[in-house]
């Protein structure tokens, strides 16, 4: 197969007809996107694997916090333990986090409503100005 250099070098443009200048362009766009896809899709290839190592490292740190989280809860457990009974230091700890867990969710509700409904109101919006301004010039 020529490459693209070959196909435009086998005559000077300028000794060229129209009708070879076309033949020529036809033949090189569809081969030029053709190799334009290629080097994307591998681009896009090499990416892709270095995101999923990223994110495999993210997950991995994220499970590692996870655990520490829990052991310093439980040595916040242990440690109220020498001032209150064990349980009691228990039921402290877990009250604390099921309020941090409360207080969460309904930060994380408010959000939730902020996006719902998922359309672009302020795309639709615009858009429908848009229409409204074509309608009005199309009638002029």
């Amino acid at each position: 197969m020529d490459s693209i250099e070959d196909v435009s070098t086998r005559t000077e443009p300028a000794t060229k007809s129209t009708a070879d200048l076309i033949r020529d362009v036809t033949e090189l766009v569809p081969r030029l996107v053709q190799e334009e896809f290629a080097l994307a899709k591998s681009e896009l290839t090499d990416k892709g694997k270095h995101a999923g190592a990223g994110v495999g490292l993210f997950g991995g740190g994220g499970l590692f916090a996870f655990f520490g989280v829990a052991v310093l809860i439980a040595a916040a457990v242990l440690g109220l333990a020498e001032a209150v009974p064990a349980w009691a230091s228990a039921l402290i700890v877990a009250a604390v986090l099921l309020l941090i867990a409360g207080a969460l969710a309904l930060v994380g509700r408010s959000q939730v409503r902020q996006a719902v409904p998922p359309v672009p109101a302020l795309a639709v919006d615009s858009t429908k100005q848009d229409v409204q301004a074509v309608k009005e010039s199309a009638r002029r």
